[in-house]
């Protein structure tokens, strides 16, 4: 059964390829669904949803970013399936 989560993603995450480099994560796991997207200096927001495991290893990545970021606060809260998500995606 698939889980989804609404992710805020806080420190120096913007301008460092961060989005990027997450959605080229995301390419590794076919089940996953959902975006990633500036939401503002030094926030970035994701929703990330599919196969449960596929979910954790890209939670996990989320939470640590590539070497270039420094994530310095990191939220994710479960949210409903939503049937509106189509691949994953920068916004």
């Amino acid at each position: 059964m698939e889980k989804a989560f609404h992710i805020i993603i806080e420190g120096r995450v913007t301008g460092v390829g961060f989005r990027y480099l997450a959605m080229d994560y995301a390419e590794q796991f076919p089940s996953l669904k959902g975006y990633i997207r500036n939401a503002g200096y030094g926030q970035v927001e994701a929703v990330v949803q599919g196969e449960p495991d596929d979910v954790e290893q890209m939670v996990q990545w989320l939470r640590r970013g590539p070497d270039s970021a420094r994530v310095d606060r990191f939220q994710a809260n479960p949210i409903p399936l939503s049937d509106a998500l189509d691949g994953f995606s920068i916004r």
